[in-house]
């Protein structure tokens, strides 16, 4: 509809305006604004309105579009009356900027197969693989070398994960059974712990915010179950048994509850004191592949952050990671999101409700991956269609869709400001790209063959890449 003249006249160049933060909550009354107002003097208003000592930065967005204009140009571009109330969602910004890697610093070689998982600590500052030649490996990220090769396991090495206190590797293997390293000498702590009868599909540690030291972590396997693990006790403490078929993915969440996908259509929610199931989220046609929450950044990285401070004891530690996991939370509830074999997503608000908040299509494929943006703010998928979906991680609607992949994309990560998203994909390429003009930003061939695996440390200076070739692959900018 078009802007009529009188209208504007008789409101004297103003327009009506709703500030709202991303959850749709208003930020006081709607407010008369001059047309000539654009994101700095929006930024303005929002730093007013909210109190904030030290300015912080925001971005504006008008029906899931960054405003980068002034209202005036937005509302003759889009023809958009001056009658209704304009919302304008004001979304915060990371303080830090973190830069595109456009580089391959080196090419590490070690493992004899396959490498399937490479992850970062959670500091940023040590990196760990998993490889189809039965061994763990930790890298040094000084001298770009490697560091300890662990042997233990009889089988591929199908799964990694660092507690998020930084003082524990986790690996499991395609015959079920998990072992523990230290990551300081990368000796096996205990011997292996047993218990499942088929591969492990994934693993989640309990949140540092909820318990210092790290103790405890969940296993998923393809024999149905999921178990939990005391690290101190060497044993399995609680049984996660009702699934149908193999549980493909697992988190452990920041409120305690534990989320399992399965390829019996459904996702479970567990209580982790006895192990109880208290809810059940149906509506997949298919597999559920991959799970993500909302709040994963900040439970993968604990009191963790891009100012690299350390901590003296583990209560500090707590504290701090409580702190965090606090703020990036809010006052909403955590977010689930479920990605499966039907080419669909679902977003859940568990805590609220079994039912779904929104269902989301297009991909034309499988979805293999889902991954929030470590602010919350949005949420990627990846699928055997070759493309990488963005989607607004709290309504769950659509926003773009990146192509340049010539094969299924594999996995995904992102950078620690939610600015940039990295893809892994069986073309042997890795891409990065830009989130907020929705284009390619680097072009990262070299592997020879499938990227099985990527990560970008949670200190965004460096990305790792594992796949079919055997090497190791670290990035910089």
């Amino acid at each position: 509809m078009a802007v009529e003249e009188g209208a504007s006249t008789s409101s004297g160049n103003t327009v009506m305006c709703l500030l709202t933060n991303p959850e749709g909550e208003p930020l006081g009354a709607p407010l008369y604004l001059p047309q000539n107002v654009g994101p700095p003097q929006l930024q303005e208003i929002v730093n007013k309105l909210l109190n904030n000592d030290e300015k912080l930065p925001y971005a504006f967005y008008i029906s899931d579009q960054e405003l980068v204009v002034q209202l005036e140009s937005y509302l003759a571009q889009k023809k958009v009356s001056v009658e209704k109330v304009l919302r304008i969602v004001y979304q915060p910004q990371a303080v830090f900027r973190i830069r595109p890697v456009n580089r391959c610093s080196a090419t590490i070689a070690g493992h004899t197969e396959a490498v399937l998982s490479v992850s970062f600590s959670p500091d940023g500052k040590h990196l760990a693989s998993g490889s189809g030649d039965t061994t763990v490996r930790f890298w040094d990220l000084n001298t770009q070398t490697p560091l300890f090769t662990c042997t233990g396991h009889k089988n591929w090495v199908l799964f990694i994960a660092w507690s998020p206190d930084g003082k524990h590797l986790v690996s499991g293997s395609k015959s079920g059974e998990l072992l523990l390293w230290d990551p300081q000498t990368g000796k096996q702590l205990g011997g292996p712990l047993t218990g499942h009868k088929k591969w492990i599909t994934a693993i989640s540690w309990e949140p540092v915010h909820l318990q210092a030291p790290s103790r405890r972590f969940v296993s998923a396997s393809k024999d149905g179950d999921a178990r939990i693990w005391d690290t101190s006790l060497k044993k399995c403490v609680i049984s996660l048994t009702g699934h149908t078929l193999a549980v493909t993915c697992v988190k452990w969440g920041g409120d305690g509850h534990i989320y399992t996908g399965s390829q019996d259509c459904t996702i479970k929610v567990w209580e982790t004191t006895q192990g109880k199931l208290i809810r059940e989220l149906k509506g997949h046609g298919h597999w559920v592949n991959s799970l993500a929450l909302s709040t994963e950044y900040v439970l993968r990285t604990g009191a963790y952050d891009h100012t690299g401070k350390t901590f003296s004891s583990p209560e500090d530690m707590k504290e701090a990671a409580l702190a965090r996991y606090k703020k990036m939370r809010g006052n909403a509830p955590e977010r689930l999101v479920s990605g499966s074999d039907d080419f669909t997503m679902f977003l859940w608000e568990p805590a609220l409700s079994k039912h779904h908040k929104a269902r989301l299509t297009g991909h034309q494929q499988l979805v293999n991956h889902v991954y929030f943006s470590p602010d919350g703010q949005w949420l990627a998928s990846a699928s055997f269609d070759k493309s990488v979906k963005l989607w607004n991680g709290i309504t769950g609607t659509f926003i773009a869709t990146f192509r340049g992949h010539v094969g299924p994309v594999y996995q995904i990560s992102w950078s620690a400001d939610s600015r940039l998203l990295l893809s892994g994909s069986k073309d042997s390429t890795l891409k990065v790209w830009d989130i907020r003009t929705h284009k390619l930003k680097e072009d990262l061939p070299g592997h020879a063959d499938e990227v099985f695996s990527v990560d970008w440390s949670p200190d965004g200076e460096k990305v790792a890449s594992g796949g079919k070739d055997r090497v190791l692959k670290l990035w910089m900018n």
